[in-house]
């Protein structure tokens, strides 16, 4: 890995602690504790390991909570994201500097050692800097003792820089292309494969495109903010800095700051989305219903970011959205952003898409933002790859499957259903359409990418019918799209 793809964070002055702002106090006026950056990141990572928390909703909680800003909060956002990207390289580093296996390393210490190991191989603070400031906050989390054990092993890993470590640690890429991937870019190996599968490589061949799409992953991913249709512009967000996107006709990217502070994300009349979470929403509102055009339903709203856009666009062609959502709170999430757009047309309701509260053939179109593994969003939630298994795929399929024929049964004849997964898993796309296209007689495939035509590269799977999102070729998540009519005569 290249020094340009390294932090710009540097060691602000001596001693292992990062400078702070104005009188060391926080947002919240109290006095801030000692290394609040390293203190934060290693509570997020350590809740990330223990409890399967989401580092994006925990670690802007307790920079919060704790009254972190400034230079402290984006070291502490680096340190948490750039450990949990590369947690898989750092762990194959970290074995090879213990005497024991690494499953073995006590809970409480996993975290410092994977927090010092990114500090030493991936930014630019100095080694004894990083090494000092670790092992200080070892000694105050699990105590001499055991910080004596982080210190010997961060030592053994400054031994080396990030590129001499993989050439020890990583596979031979000509025997085994998967496994050395799998080191080099931090995926599992399984991972690796399912993503290659998905892109159509082999391993004969190199798996070269496979490696982009995962050094994308390990890239930090632009804000995407978008315009409530009826409620904000474009324009009113690159008026508050934001700049034009490239493809959603909603979107815009925010290249610096918190979008709260936007005065139209502040008010629900922006959010932020990425873009091809919009782009999926916006083509199923391009295709012709062959009649009505009054009924729409988004089955799996939670959170809520399409049904909110949705509800706009459904506002303005005097339709209305029904936004379901199993999860009581996640329902809450949605309802919050239904609600005021354009015509009151968004409500959200608790109910089970599979179990629906709607009669048959009730509404004109239909989107199934299906459960996945969320493979397709790895580079915002570096933790997931870690969290899923292969096991996550097979458990997963069943409730798919239902939820695409129940969308199927809820639509009218020639109404439309849009299936979208946040994963490129071929068993959670093309398995799951293929499945359902060979039970039922009555839905046919569209051609997807006819809807989205002003985005380049997005055919795929069969006759180039779906449309596949990549982050290495699009700068999205890898949002997976297929669009299926309900025949007429059903």
């Amino acid at each position: 890995m290249s020094e340009q793809s390294r932090s710009p964070y540097r060691r602000p002055r001596r001693g292992g602690r990062p400078a702070r702002g104005g009188d060391g106090r926080g947002a919240s006026g109290q006095p801030q504790p000692r290394d609040p950056a390293r203190r934060v990141a290693y509570d997020v990572l350590r809740a990330v390991d223990q409890r399967d928390a989401y580092a994006n909703l925990l670690l802007p909680s307790l920079l919060g909570e704790r009254g972190i800003s400034g230079r402290d909060a984006a070291l502490a956002t680096e340190l948490t994201y750039g450990t949990l990207r590369l947690q898989g390289t750092y762990d194959a580093v970290l074995e090879a500097c213990v005497d024991r296996t690494l499953a073995s390393v006590d809970a409480e210490v996993l975290p410092l050692l994977r927090l010092g190991s990114h500090q030493l191989l991936s930014t630019k603070i100095p080694p004894h800097a990083a090494v000092s400031a670790t092992v200080d906050l070892a000694r105050r989390i699990v105590g001499h003792h055991r910080s004596r054990f982080v210190n010997a092993v961060l030592r053994r890993v400054s031994a080396r820089d990030l590129d001499g470590w993989t050439s020890v640690v990583a596979p031979d890429r000509s025997v085994d292309p998967s496994g050395y991937l799998s080191v080099v870019h931090s995926h599992p190996r399984w991972v690796v494969k399912a993503l290659a599968r998905a892109l159509g490589e082999r391993a004969a061949d190199g798996l070269h495109e496979t490696e982009r799409l995962l050094a994308a992953h390990n890239e930090r991913p632009r804000v995407t903010l978008v315009a409530k249709p009826g409620r904000a512009t474009v324009a009113d967000l690159v008026a508050a800095g934001a700049e034009e996107a490239r493809y959603s006709p909603f979107a815009a990217y925010l290249p610096e700051g918190d979008p709260a502070a936007i005065r139209e994300v502040h008010q629900n009349r922006a959010a932020v989305q990425d873009e091809a979470s919009q782009l999926v929403a916006l083509a199923l509102t391009r295709v012709d219903t062959h009649g009505a055009d009054a009924r729409w339903l988004d089955m799996c709203a939670g959170p809520g970011g399409k049904a909110g856009l949705l509800a706009s666009l459904a506002g303005q062609r005097d339709a209305r959205l029904l936004a379901a959502e199993v999860q009581p709170a996640r329902a809450g999430l949605v309802a919050g952003a239904v609600r005021r757009s354009p015509r009151d047309a968004g409500r959200a309701v608790v109910a089970d898409g599979t179990r629906p509260a709607w009669r048959p053939g009730a509404f004109d179109r239909v989107l199934v933002d299906a459960p996945c593994t969320g493979l397709g969003a790895l580079r915002r939630r570096p933790e997931s790859r870690w969290r899923r298994t292969e096991e996550s795929v097979a458990e997963l399929g069943p409730l798919q499957h239902d939820l695409l024929v129940s969308a199927a049964d809820a639509v009218r004849p020639g109404g439309v259903v849009a299936y979208v997964t946040c994963s490129p898993h071929l068993d959670e796309t093309d398995g799951i359409v293929r499945r359902v296209l060979s039970e039922r007689d009555d839905l046919t495939l569209l051609r997807a990418a006819d809807f989205l035509d002003d985005v380049p590269d997005l055919a795929a799977g069969p006759e180039g019918r779906y449309v596949q999102f990549w982050p290495h070729v699009h700068g999205t998540d890898a949002m997976f799209l297929a669009l299926l009519r309900r025949s007429e005569q059903a």
